[in-house]
């Protein structure tokens, strides 16, 4: 039974490493431009193709934007992927965002998440975490923004919102849960 274990934790492991290499690039993280320009990308995609985004994000006290997480699994999945924490429309930290899952579970996908702190306590207890993960350190308010068309956000109250749009490719996991969030020295 433990072999068995190590078998599975070594899959586990080298599917992880190797999701960077997934995202098209080195497995090196991205500089702070690079992440900058990706971030503005994904702001103005998700102010198009989210109707009431832009109120929240006017609301927001900080978002945290990921515009490209790489997911993909064959019974063992993971995700990857790099973004900036902005906080009065410039990027204050950078983050990347890892995961991992065993299940039923097939396909690859590429798609942009972002998660707005929508109070002061909510954005501090993420700034002064070593690692930050949905649904343990924080309950995030996931937003399907498709079933309407508009969001509603008089009657959003969540301290932390997520968005996951854009998505690219096939796979039906649909969550931010499990996450884990670590800033990057940039």
């Amino acid at each position: 039974m433990r072999s068995g274990r190590l078998t599975a934790l070594a899959v586990f492991l080298s599917l992880g490493l190797g999701l960077p290499a997934l995202a098209g690039r080195p497995a090196a993280a991205a500089s702070a431009i690079e992440i900058d320009v990706e971030v503005v990308g994904a702001l103005n995609r998700f102010d198009q193709e989210v109707a009431g985004g832009r109120d929240l994000l006017a609301k927001a006290k900080g978002v945290l934007v990921f515009p490209k997480v790489i997911k993909a699994g064959f019974g063992i999945g993971g995700e990857y992927g790099e973004g900036a924490l902005r906080i009065g429309g410039r990027s204050v930290g950078y983050y990347n965002l890892v995961s991992a899952s065993i299940g039923l579970q097939l396909g690859a996908q590429s798609r942009a998440e972002l998660l707005l702190f929508m109070t002061d306590a909510a954005l501090s207890k993420f700034q002064s975490s070593d690692g930050w993960e949905a649904g343990v350190d924080a309950s995030v308010a996931l937003i399907n923004s498709g079933v309407a068309g508009q969001i509603d956000t008089s009657t959003i109250n969540d301290p932390v919102i997520g968005f996951i749009f854009g998505e690219q490719g096939l796979m039906a996991n649909l969550n931010l849960e499990g996450a884990k969030i670590t800033k990057l020295d940039k």
